[in-house]
């Protein structure tokens, strides 16, 4: 099939590493490695160029037709429905309060003005006031306790107010006035708010304004014990489908001509909004980095997910690179994923 015109086409032509002037030996160097076991497990590498497919390879049995468990990367789908409903005028905006949308929960744990004063924003940037960690095993709002109750949706809105002792920077002393914590729980009360704000489940919503105009079908949500759809990742979706997603936002909310999500809401997400540290920032549910390679950087925003999951748009290389793999429970450093980008993929964009 052709490329149109007016934007990528929806079902990716074969991959052609001359089309996309991608470097042949690169290429060759990064698939001896990742078959001799350099960078883990990975299970699927896909490159695309200025909207055409440039390279895939897969590493398993599963192949192409396979939907991934690709973690928290699936994350970011939640701040791309959070855009498409205001655009749709669903919701007011960013700064809307969360708390009121749940008046049934009545009484909270821990009442607090602040808390009551937390907006979609400060879910979209990690960056609320509520106790969430999931990087700290400690914290009440860690996800693995999450996991263990019935309504996640009630678990977040009952955590208490974040602290901040001397030795940790607050708010109003950081980058852009916020401070980062990551917090899983905090996305899915997004999809609360998303159900309300729409009147419609999110798997219903989701298919009609975002995977559809995509031609993605059938997709499975992971569900909490009360049967709501969680949008706080595990999102199973095949490497091909998240080449499309990342190809979307490089395309300014447009797939094939059609307007997806506006070009305000992709531009806003993928500014820094909250300081990660001194090559991260983070944007509406969206990771962007700075990735050094040889004498070059290349800036990147990056879906992201535990095990080396990635999907990777590098605007300046009119490039999406997505990455799947099962490395997990890794000690802490860098990422063999990361090595991979470094050392073989940005250094192969010609």
């Amino acid at each position: 099939m052709p490329r149109t015109s007016d934007g990528p086409v929806a079902s990716w032509e074969p991959a052609d590493l001359a089309r996309g002037g991608l470097d042949r030996e690169k290429i060759a160097g990064m698939e001896a490695a990742v078959e001799g076991g350099g960078f883990g497990k990975v299970t699927s590498v896909l490159v695309a160029r200025d909207g055409r497919l440039a390279y895939e390879r897969y590493f398993d049995e599963a192949g192409a037709a396979a939907r991934r468990n690709t973690r928290s990367a699936t994350k970011t789908i939640a701040g791309m429905l959070v855009g498409i409903a205001l655009d749709q005028r669903r919701l007011e905006s960013v700064k809307q309060p969360v708390v009121p949308f749940f008046s049934e929960f009545g009484d909270l744990a821990y009442p607090d003005p602040r808390k009551s004063a937390m907006t979609i924003e400060d879910l979209l940037t990690m960056s609320s006031i509520l106790e969430c960690d999931d990087t700290n095993s400690y914290s009440r709002g860690n996800e693995e306790r999450m996991y263990l109750v019935e309504d996640w949706i009630r678990f977040a809105l009952d955590l208490p107010v974040r602290g901040f002792p001397s030795w940790v920077t607050r708010p109003e002393d950081s980058p852009h006035g916020r401070s980062f914590s990551y917090c899983t729980a905090g996305v899915g009360l997004l999809g609360g708010v998303l159900e309300k704000a729409t009147s419609s489940p999110v798997p219903d919503f989701a298919a009609k304004f975002l995977f559809g105009p995509l031609g993605i079908e059938d997709v499975a949500w992971p569900r909490n014990p009360k049967g709501i759809a969680f949008t706080g990742g595990g999102l199973p979706l095949s490497s091909r489908e998240l080449l499309q997603l990342g190809q979307l936002y490089l395309d300014g909310g447009r797939w094939k001509g059609t307007r997806v999500v506006s070009e305000a809401w992709v531009r806003a997400s993928t500014q820094p909004h909250v300081t990660v540290d001194d090559e991260t920032d983070y944007g509406y549910l969206w990771w962007l980095r700075r990735l050094r390679h040889g004498d070059g950087v290349a800036a990147g925003y990056l879906m992201q997910g535990n095990g080396g999951n990635k999907v990777a748009v590098f605007p300046e290389l009119k490039a999406v690179v997505v990455l799947t793999a099962q490395n997990f429970g890794r000690p802490a450093g860098e990422r063999p994923e990361d090595r991979l980008l470094k050392e073989y993929l940005l250094p192969a964009m010609r």
